[in-house]
């Protein structure tokens, strides 16, 4: 099946992850991704999905003598409300729009406690123990868990501004300003959100060992858990920053117009953006950075200059070319670059594919079904000579490149999102509107070779979500 990464403002919830054989996890940005699959990430710390992961890796089993009774009943959290702690005076004193105020507040407050409860209990059940028991190295775990509980008295800080500013009667007059003072401090996850590629990349290797495999199966099966497993755990802190505008357009929605918490409130929500939209540039500098460290090349000629000057990685993933070999391809702001996926000394790495080409000299032709027929077959997709459906070619307008590469797509929605992203880039490179596709099919007749797959990152995320509200 196919998998498209999209906005997750959606904490981690209490129930059972289930065990797909594909889910939106990096797992899937670090080995190519198969079946066409589109990925989008970048620019958004949203887009990162990076759910599931540990739970029913193939080849697991319990030790001998393990019981197979029932299953453990999972620990489950206070989820009450505000207004359920006040009695039947204290309630009628409350009009409807302040109960629903409070409970919004209420929210947020009781997230943090939730969100402090998590990062204690990834260092004591899993960072510890692991350590203790040598199934991974100090720096290891280091690098998979970064300063994770170091962020524990940041929140420990909300809370106790939330319990200061909490009146006797249970309510708290105020928030925005509080929160204000309060949010410069969520900087300090540029670092950790930055890593979490290359952590959940160590993180994914470190499981093909059976000791890391038998503990993070253990531990998915014990009650604290919650049926979340490890990476949950550590993407809590993503997925909780990004709920922080929802928590906050919350409390506001239910703030009347006139209360004086109404500007605090609109200027807290736009610091918060700020911050993210800061957060979101690093961690897609970081990511872009990653893939081109694994880029592999057979000469230095294949090397382009360009490719020290790219800072954003627009997409990328698994195509197939017209022979039906795989190929992974990435689009970064100045360069196309086709590869093929190898491994080397353990390590997963892309080793370059032909020359890349600059978006600039990039001519892209959308071709109907049926228009072209491929050689070889997809696994089975088509035989020999039958006509395609979801191609489309990219080749240099550059005579001296002489390349054409005419590329597979599993499905026609994934096509679509490999089209907008090269538009989006051609259209920042080549200064032209992103809509306009001048001469794409003129320009785009030339040779052919052939690719299948995708993911979309940082600025064509962020341009085509806009592009989709308007």
């Amino acid at each position: 099946e196919s998998q498209v990464y999209f906005l997750d403002s959606q904490e981690p919830s209490n129930k059972r992850v289930r065990p797909l054989a594909k889910v939106s996890s990096l797992v899937n940005l670090i080995s190519p991704s198969k079946n066409g699959a589109v990925r989008r990430f970048g620019q958004t710390i949203q887009s990162m999905s990076l759910r599931g992961g540990d739970s029913k890796s193939p080849g697991m089993s319990l030790k001998a003598g393990s019981k197979t009774a029932g299953p453990t009943p999972t620990k489950r959290r206070n989820s009450t409300l505000w207004s359920e702690t006040l009695d039947v005076h204290q309630k009628s004193t409350f009009s409807t729009k302040e109960i629903k105020r409070q409970e919004a507040i209420h929210e947020l407050y009781r997230g943090e406690q939730d969100l402090i409860e998590d990062l204690q209990l990834a260092r004591k059940a899993y960072h510890d123990p692991m350590l203790k028991l040598s199934i991974m190295t100090e720096e290891e775990l280091a690098h998979i868990f970064g300063d994770l509980d170091a962020y524990i008295p940041l929140h420990e800080d909300l809370l106790m501004k939330l319990m200061e500013g909490t009146g006797p009667d249970g309510t708290v007059a105020q928030i925005g300003q509080i929160v204000i003072d309060w949010l410069p401090g969520l900087n300090a996850y540029k670092g950790y959100c930055s890593n979490q590629l290359a952590a959940k990349a160590l993180l994914d290797q470190k499981k093909l060992d059976r000791r890391v495999q038998d503990f993070l199966q253990r531990c998915l099966e014990s009650p604290f858990s919650r049926k979340l497993d490890l990476w949950s755990f550590l993407d809590i802190p993503r997925s909780r920053l990004v709920k922080y505008p929802l928590l906050l357009r919350e409390i506001l929605r239910h703030t009347p117009p006139d209360h004086p918490d109404v500007t605090s409130l609109e200027r807290a929500i736009t610091i918060i953006q700020e911050i993210l939209s800061d957060i979101n540039v690093r961690k897609g500098e970081s990511e872009c950075q990653y893939y081109i460290d694994k880029l592999e090349y057979l000469d230095d000629k294949q090397r382009d200059p360009l490719i020290d000057n790219c800072k954003t990685l627009l997409c990328h993933g698994e195509l197939r070319n017209k022979s039906g070999s795989r190929l992974h391809v990435f689009l970064f702001s100045e360069l196309l670059v086709l590869t093929r996926p190898v491994t080397r000394n353990d390590r997963s790495c892309f080793q370059v594919y032909r020359q890349p080409i600059p978006v600039l000299d990039l001519a892209l032709e959308d071709l109907q079904d049926g228009e072209i027929r491929m050689g070889g077959s997809f696994r089975g997709a088509f035989t020999n000579g039958e006509k395609a459906k979801n191609v489309f070619r990219v080749s240099s307008l550059d005579p001296s490149h002489g390349q054409s590469h005419t590329l597979h797509v599993n499905d026609v929605y994934h096509k679509q999102q490999w089209l907008n992203c090269l538009r989006t880039a051609m259209a920042q490179q080549q200064g032209a509107p992103p809509r306009v596709q001048q001469g794409e099919a003129v320009r785009a007749k030339r040779r052919s070779s052939t690719v299948s797959g995708f993911m979309c990152l940082p600025m064509c995320k962020q341009l085509l979500l806009h592009k989709h509200k308007t």
